[in-house]
Formats: C-alpha cells, structure tokens, sequence
C-alpha cells in the first residue's frame, strides 16, 4: 500500500477517534467479541476494500476481516461486502471511517460505469481530471479505474498541459512552439497536449512540432465533429467541459479519441453501505 495512503487513513483514524471511542469504552464490555458485516443498501460498483480492511487492521491487528467482493465488483442490495469478527469495541470504533472511505470510493467506480456504459459502442477512452478530494487523488482515481475509467494525468508532474492561462501567459505561437521544443530536449518522452477552445486554435495547433494531444475545451458537438475531421488522425483528440451522462453518447459519436469528465470524482455521490453487528 502506498505510504501517503497508510498515512491518510491513519489520519481518518485519528480523526474520527481521537483521545478514545468514548460511547464503546463506556456501553460496551471490554471482552465482549461479535461478528459483523458491511453489506450493500442500494447497487453499485465497488472499490476501496483493501482501504476498509487496513482501517480495520489498524485499529486492532487481532480481528478476522474477509472481503466478500474484490473492487471493481458489481454488486446488488443486500450483498455482503465485507465480514469482520473479534472485539466488539474495535468493530464498531472503525465503523465509520471504514464506511466513509467505502462509500466514497464506491460512489467514484458506480458513476464511472454508468459512464463507461453510456459510450458504447464507440471506442473512446473515458478520462479522468485533476479534480480530485486534496489528498484522496491516488484514491479516487483508482475508483475511476475500478468502475472502467483510464487515468488522465496524475499530477502537474507526469505530462504537459499547457491551458487557457498558460497560453495568455505564454504569448504567441513561436512562443509556444519554443517552449514546445525546450520540454522536448529536457523531458523526452512526457507527452504535450495543448488545450484548444476554438477550430482556429486547433489548426493553429496542429502545425506545431511535438503536440501529443489537443484538448477540445467546451466545444459544441457540431464543433468537435470539425475538429476531428480538420486533425485526420494526427493527434490525440479529447473533449471536455460540461459533458453529462445525458450529452456523453452524442460526444462520443463525434470520433474524438477520449472524453474527460470531472464530475466522476468532484460530484459522484457515495453508495449507500452499513455495518450490521450479528
């Protein structure tokens, strides 16, 4: 497990728990052993059980913790997810946090293959953003994997994506084309995509040198249909801005390569899960 998603969850702990489960310590008897399991209230696609099953370890390293489903399952009401079994207080003190990241992540997979299933028959690549919960990214975008989504970049670090900002910043094409062929000697191999939001962009773009991928920003359908037949096959077409489950089939009837949609991770609403103690 990646060491910032130990720590995150050592802070979920920390912060659900603080000084001491009070109401356990006080209503529950200190040797009082149950079994419990989390099991699904409404359907979903899941992720985040190996996230739930640390949370359990480390609140108490001497449960017995099964997963009844693996992420990226479908799953119905009344599914059982998980079964925990062991002291009653350690149980019940890792409930919540154990749930949230469920939950949560859960919800992530359950929109992403709604998604995934509105584009087919097309064969177009469903992205995610940077739009990501601080601190959740490596997370969230595994839910996005786990419901059928591919990962857009990670990070400001792992591919070039020169946006409206940079290009007011960045002036004039040989400007551009300049900063281009810099990030071309000293990264080799880190793919540049630039982000379009006219056709006269996309033209403007596609005469450059070393462009891997053109972003179609809050083009119209009838837009990007231009786009993808004024590239004819050159470069890597995504669109973006706005995109829903209700406009998704219309976008991806157009022939870009891919559609990023933020609302996967900055919208989806989690999946409904509980804890039962038997």
């Amino acid at each position: 497990m990646h060491p910032t998603t130990l720590a995150l969850i050592r802070a979920a702990i920390e912060e659900d728990v603080g000084s001491g489960d009070v109401t356990s310590q006080y209503f529950i008897p200190e040797l009082t052993r149950s079994k419990a399991k989390i099991m699904a209230k409404e359907a979903g696609v899941l992720s985040g059980i190996e996230i739930a099953l640390e949370v359990f370890r480390q609140l108490d390293k001497g449960l017995g913790i099964w997963a009844r489903k693996a992420d990226g399952d479908a799953f119905e009401i009344g599914d059982v997810i998980l079964e925990v079994e062991g002291r009653t207080r350690s149980i019940l003190t890792a409930e919540r946090t154990a749930l949230n990241f469920l939950q949560r992540l859960s919800g992530i997979a359950t929109t992403t293959r709604r998604y995934v299933e509105a584009v087919k028959p097309h064969p177009v690549k469903l992205l995610d953003t940077r739009k990501t919960t601080p601190g959740w990214r490596l997370l969230e975008k595994a839910a996005v994997k786990d419901g059928g989504g591919t990962n857009h970049r990670i990070g400001l670090y792992d591919q070039v994506m020169v946006k409206d900002n940079h290009h007011m910043a960045c002036g004039q094409l040989d400007a551009l084309q300049s900063a281009i062929d810099r990030v071309r000697k000293d990264r080799p191999g880190i793919k540049v995509q630039l982000e379009a939001a006219s056709l006269e962009q996309v033209a403007d773009f596609l005469a450059l040198r070393g462009v891997d991928m053109i972003l179609l920003d809050n083009m119209s359908v009838a837009e990007l249909r231009q786009a993808v037949q004024i590239n004819e096959g050159r470069v890597f077409l995504e669109a973006s801005g706005g995109i829903t489950l209700d406009t998704i089939k219309d976008v991806a009837a157009t022939g870009v390569d891919a559609i990023s949609v933020g609302a996967l991770t900055h919208s989806s609403k989690a999946v409904d899960l509980s804890l039962e103690v038997l």
